[in-house]
């Protein structure tokens, strides 16, 4: 980190710190805006990214959070039932209103206010995970325990 942070990520850094966690934010070199990315650019498993993905209810547009396993995919069926009604993959800009970033930088906390949030019970076997931190190029490690306290979210199957 020569460079100052940029905005977005020192913003997730201020956040983690506000909130009490010793989290440092990594801005790398590499992208990492995709699970595979990340992964080759720290040297971890794909399965311990956390992919934080956003999803839009049909019927009342309510956004839903989903921190997923790098190697999982979402089953959108599964997680309609889980949240009462169907849901679709949201486009860029209600993602970007909603969490306050950009699509490949989702941060799982830091958003303008609490989403309904869901967390793969896949990233519960791992003592580390990795996870966006505002912008493409930015992570931090954390916990799965860290992880259910920020988000508050409920964790299931979601594959």
């Amino acid at each position: 980190m020569a460079q100052e942070m940029k905005a977005r990520a020192k913003f997730v850094q201020d956040t983690l710190q506000a909130q009490g966690y010793s989290s440092q934010v990594v801005e790398l070199s590499a992208s990492s805006r995709t699970a595979q990315e990340a992964a080759q650019a720290i040297g971890c498993q794909v399965a311990q990214i956390v992919k934080s993905l956003i999803f839009m209810t049909k019927n009342t547009s309510r956004p839903v959070l989903v921190v997923a396993s790098g190697s999982n995919r979402v089953n959108e069926k599964l997680l309609g039932q889980l949240v009462g009604e169907p849901i679709v993959r949201a486009d860029p800009d209600f993602v970007r209103q909603h969490t306050g970033y950009a699509v490949g930088g989702v941060a799982p906390l830091g958003h303008p206010e609490p989403l309904l949030t869901f967390i793969d019970s896949d990233l519960l076997q791992y003592e580390q995970i990795w996870a966006a931190a505002g912008t493409p190029f930015a992570v931090f490690q954390l916990t799965p325990q860290e992880l259910q306290q920020m988000t508050q979210g409920q964790v299931v199957s979601i594959s």
